[in-house]
């Protein structure tokens, strides 16, 4: 056992002789190359696509608007959407016949989208519409056809609802 740990104390001795506590150039590159590869994949999860967000925002929202048709049948009042470019709210009528925010449905509760990504009602009933129209979800479930926008700067998306409420995500003939 003598000489087995002679041995072994002597190569830190030896190395240190020759100048070698230091890393050879293979362990850098290897080491580089993995920091990069991190680098690269953090990057690109951090800075998200355009589109991804925008097709993830158009999903979003056309649950929201199937979720509040089938509420307005369900409760049997009527609800609406509104879409001001930054965000979209639900709505629902009141006797008086005005508008109120809806605030206890986690679901239809007013979202911000994020920045660079803006949505815009276009149609109602195959007619052009205000910037400011609240599309209505009857309590009957026979409602009209609309569509709404979803756009990034380099990206758009249509929502388009049927009279039977099923509601598709397109993209525009003007986008492909």
């Amino acid at each position: 056992m003598g000489p087995l740990i002679q041995r072994k104390a002597s190569a830190p001795a030896a190395r240190a002789a020759r100048g070698g506590f230091g890393f050879t150039l293979i362990e850098l590159l290897v080491v580089i190359a993995i920091v990069g590869l991190v680098a690269g994949i953090v990057v690109l999860s951090v800075s998200g696509d355009e589109r991804r967000v925008t097709e993830r925002e158009a999903k979003r929202l056309a649950g929201a608007l199937e979720h509040a048709a089938a509420t307005a049948q369900w409760r049997a009042e009527m609800l609406g959407v509104s879409a001001d470019g930054a965000g979209y709210r639900f709505w629902r009528r009141d006797t008086g016949d005005r508008w109120s925010a809806l605030t206890n449905d986690d679901v239809l509760a007013a979202r911000a989208l994020p920045a660079g990504i803006t949505v815009t009602a276009i149609a109602y009933a195959g007619a052009p519409v205000a910037p400011d129209v609240i599309l209505p979800f009857r309590a009957s479930g026979r409602n009209e056809p609309f569509t709404l926008q979803i756009a990034s700067d380099t990206w758009s998306l249509q929502i388009d609802a049927d009279p039977l409420n099923r509601v598709q995500i397109a993209v525009p003939a003007d986008s492909r």
